[in-house]
Parts: C-alpha cells; sequence; structure tokens
C-alpha cells in the first residue's frame, strides 16, 4: 500500500507538466520614433559628449552636494509613501507565493497515543492489565493535474503582479530622490532671493536717507522722497514673502524626509549647491524600456496574456488525483496485540458541457490584454516627452542663463551711472529708480534661471530611469 502511494506522488509532476493555453508574449514595438528629437533647442555645446547614462550612475554618484545626500538617505529611510510601496512588494510577494503553493500537493497528519489500566473485574483475561493505544490519520491528499496550465497561468499572473509591484516601488524610490532634490535647490533658491530682498532693502534704505537729506537741503523734490519709499516698501515686503517661501519649502522638505530636516543639512543658497553630474540620453529604444512604470506596464500586459491562458483553460476539464489514507491504529497489552488500516485513491474530473460565464470571462480578458498593450504604449510615449523635454531645456538653458548674465551685469551698470549723474544734479532719481527695478528683477531672473538649470538635470537623471535599485525583472521572489 504504501508503495502504491509513493507511485501516485512520484508520478503526479509527470503528468501534471501540460500545455499552457496562455498566447505567447512578444514585447510590441515601442511606438515611439527611434532617435531623440533634434533641432536648435536640442544643441548644446557644453554638453559632454562622452557623459555616462542615468542608469549606470546611483543617486549617491549622481548628486555630489553631500548635504543633499544625506537628506535624500534619511528620506529613502523614513518616507511613508516609499514604506507603503516596500510594503506592497511584500504583499505581491506573499500572493504570488500562495498561488505557486497551488502546483504542491497538501497532506495532513495527525498522531494520538494513550495509555490506560484495566481492573481485573473489566479485563476480558479476567487479570489487571495496561492497554497502550496509538493511532495514526493522514488527511486526504488532493492534487489538480493541471493539463491545460490553469494554475501555471494562475502563478504567472502573481508573478507579473509582483513585478509589477515591485516596479511601482522602484518608481516611488525614483519620484522620493528627485523631490528631495528638487525641495532642496527650490530652497536654496528661495534662500538666496531673501538674501537678494534684504541686500536691496539696505541699499534702498540707504538711498532713502541720502535723498532725505537732499530734500531737506532744497535739492530733491518731494516727489523723489515719495518714489524712493516705494522701493522700501517693495523691498520689505519681498523679504516677508521670501520669508514664507522658505518655511514652507522646509515644510515640504520635512514631509519628504519623514522627519525634521537637520539645519546643518539645509542649504544657504543656490550658489553654495554643487551641481549634479551631466548624464547621457542614449537611445530611446536602450533607456525608455528600463523605466520602472514602462516596466511595470509591461508587467501587467504579461499578466494579461496570463489572464487568457486562465480564461481558456476553464473551457477545459480539471481532472484531480485524490488519495485518502484512513486510519491505522494497534492496542498492546500484555496479553493481546491487534492492528488495523484502511488505503484508498482515485482520480476526478469535471467538464463543463456549456459554460456561458467562462465564454465571456474569455472575451474579457482578450479586452483586458488591449487595454494593458494601451496602457504600455501610452507609458512609452509619455516616457518619452519626459526625456525629449528635459533634452529640449539642457540644449538652451545655459544660452539663457548667459545672456542673464550679461543683463545684470548691464543694468548694473546703468544703476551706477544713474546714482552718479543723479548726485550731480544731471538726472532726476526716476531714472535711478527704473534702473533699480530692473536690476533687481534682473537679479531675481538669474535665480530662477540657475534653478531651472539645477532642476532640469535632475528632471532629465529621474526621467532616464536614474535613482531606483537595480531592476528585478527577470528575479521571482
Amino acid at each position: 500500500m504504501n508503495k502504491n502511494i509513493f507511485l501516485l506522488l512520484l508520478g503526479i509532476p509527470l503528468v501534471s507538466a501540460g500545455c499552457v493555453l496562455a498566447p505567447k508574449y512578444t514585447r510590441p514595438e515601442a511606438p515611439v520614433p527611434a532617435e531623440w528629437p533634434s533641432g536648435p533647442a536640442y544643441r548644446n555645446p557644453e554638453t559632454p559628449t562622452n557623459a555616462p547614462q542615468a542608469l549606470e550612475l546611483t543617486w549617491q554618484q549622481f548628486f555630489s552636494d553631500e548635504k543633499l545626500q544625506g537628506l535624500i538617505e534619511a528620506a529613502l529611510e523614513n518616507n511613508r509613501d516609499l514604506r507603503l510601496a516596500a510594503l506592497n512588494v511584500e504583499r505581491a510577494r506573499a500572493l504570488y507565493g500562495i498561488q505557486r503553493a497551488e502546483l504542491l500537493p497538501t497532506v495532513d497528519a495527525s498522531a494520538a497515543g494513550s495509555k490506560q489500566r484495566v481492573p481485573a473485574d473489566l479485563s476480558p483475561t479476567g487479570q489487571r492489565a495496561t492497554v497502550e493505544q496509538y493511532s495514526v490519520n493522514l488527511g486526504m491528499i488532493s492534487w489538480e493535474l493541471d493539463f491545460f496550465g490553469r494554475i501555471r497561468s494562475l502563478e504567472r499572473r502573481a508573478l507579473e503582479e509582483y513585478l509589477a509591484t515591485e516596479q511601482g516601488r522602484r518608481s516611488a524610490q525614483i519620484l522620493l530622490v528627485s523631490s528631495v532634490a528638487n525641495a532642496y535647490m527650490v530652497l536654496a533658491a528661495d534662500r538666496e532671493g531673501l538674501a537678494l530682498a534684504e541686500t536691496t532693502l539696505a541699499t534702498q534704505e540707504g538711498a532713502y536717507k541720502l535723498v532725505k537729506r537732499r530734500h531737506d537741503l532744497g535739492l530733491s523734490p518731494e516727489m523723489d522722497l515719495y518714489r524712493v519709499q516705494t522701493q522700501v516698501d517693495t523691498a520689505r515686503g519681498d523679504i516677508a514673502r521670501f520669508q514664507q517661501l522658505v518655511a514652507q519649502d522646509e515644510n515640504a522638505l520635512d514631509l519628504l524626509v519623514g522627519a525634521p530636516a537637520p539645519g546643518e543639512l539645509l542649504p544657504t543658497g543656490l550658489r553654495g549647491v554643487t551641481p549634479p553630474e551631466e548624464v547621457s540620453a542614449g537611445l530611446p529604444s536602450e533607456v525608455l524600456l528600463q523605466r520602472p512604470d514602462v516596466l511595470q506596464a509591461e508587467s501587467l500586459l504579461r499578466g494579461a496574456y496570463a489572464d487568457i491562458g486562465t480564461a481558456r483553460a476553464t473551457l477545459f476539464p480539471r481532472i484531480s488525483l485524490t488519495a485518502g489514507v484512513g486510519t491505522a491504529s494497534s492496542e498492546l497489552s500484555g496479553l493481546f496485540e491487534s492492528g488495523s488500516g484502511t488505503w484508498n485513491y482515485g482520480a476526478q474530473a469535471a467538464m463543463p458541457i456549456f459554460d456561458t460565464r467562462a465564454w465571456l470571462a474569455l472575451k474579457v480578458t482578450k479586452v483586458q490584454r488591449e487595454i494593458a498593450l494601451t496602457q504600455y504604449e501610452r507609458a512609452i510615449q509619455n516616457a518619452f516627452r519626459d526625456v525629449a523635454d528635459a533634452l529640449a531645456v539642457r540644449g538652451t538653458v545655459d544660452q539663457q542663463v548667459s545672456a542673464q548674465e550679461s543683463l545684470v551685469n548691464a543694468v548694473a551698470e546703468t544703476y551706477r551711472l544713474s546714482n552718479i549723474l543723479y548726485e550731480k544734479g544731471i538726472e532726476d532719481y526716476l531714472s535711478v529708480l527704473d534702473a533699480q527695478r530692473s536690476l533687481y528683477a534682473a537679479q531675481q531672473g538669474l535665480v530662477s534661471l540657475r534653478l531651472a538649470k539645477l532642476a532640469n538635470q535632475v528632471r532629465l537623471y529621474a526621467a532616464l530611469g536614474g535613482g531606483a535599485d537595480s531592476s528585478p525583472e527577470s528575479t521571482a521572489p
């Protein structure tokens, strides 16, 4: 009997290796051009031609600013959104393990024993005796023979869902890393704007004292006094506005980090931020298909193929092998010994004559595959646009910064000469006021452009898939 059971269990893996009815998966053609856009907006002679690709650089290598590295490390450890994404991965891993277990049989076993003294008047022999009784119960063994790949299709679907969830976690990490970097740089820019507003206020207060003294001496009209007062009040308002922005930037950074950001890790200004490394865009076909969001969409597409196999398999018989083992027991005493046991095994098959719901389910899975295909193609198109937009900024931002720096220098010289002419009485204060307004606006514009350049470097790195861990695409849990 034991030999028959052993042969039955040994033969199950062999007969269960049947066909899989899921259609063969072939990666669809990417619905984007083979090359990145070209033209005047994408030409930047200052971009190094031998720059590494984003996937070749860890975020520690890309962000060389030590303060920023410390904040990113803290965010990866504390951020609740990333922690939730990681927990979702663990849940998907567990669900995959449950589904995979369907391919294996289950056996339940239990054992019991007892020892009892029997008095002489109750003993069949008329003598006192000690009776020992032992019993072993084996539960029902049931295993569906996966001739048509139903269980394996379900297992493949669970695997692809796990991989998609893992890619979602990697996408969350990329978003977190880039968000911390952007918040860090925005805070640096607003602190620099605040410092500029404070410097402007000090300059305008000095100008107000000068104009007031000239007015008291009868050398300047009262109108000049009010004009310079408007500049003082404007600078005071800008200081309050930048103080508000700095406080909000710090709050945003605290939220991303998951704890109050240490003061020693906060930037003092944009000029003190070490710029990130330059990266190469590579080719769309090599880069975009490695982005976590694209890999996530592809895993869901693969899962949709597996769903078709599951739906097709439901139209065919489901065959199960069962083995039931009864109770084996023995009683031992000083006078007698007996034993008993029962064993049975067999096979069951269930075949629906015509199941309308099964046919409808197959149709639904085919439509779901088309939806998944469309979502996959859309993910690639969105990724292409993200990179193309970042490349357009990189191709033009250096010229914008250079032009703005020249504008600041020119307006600063205009302001200096206007002050000299005013003090000599050659021009009125209106020309000084216009020059000062232009200088302040040009300086703030330069800060904004420098921020835009740094932020775009971060955006390009993230758009090319940089900032996440290595991909588990081919790794099963």
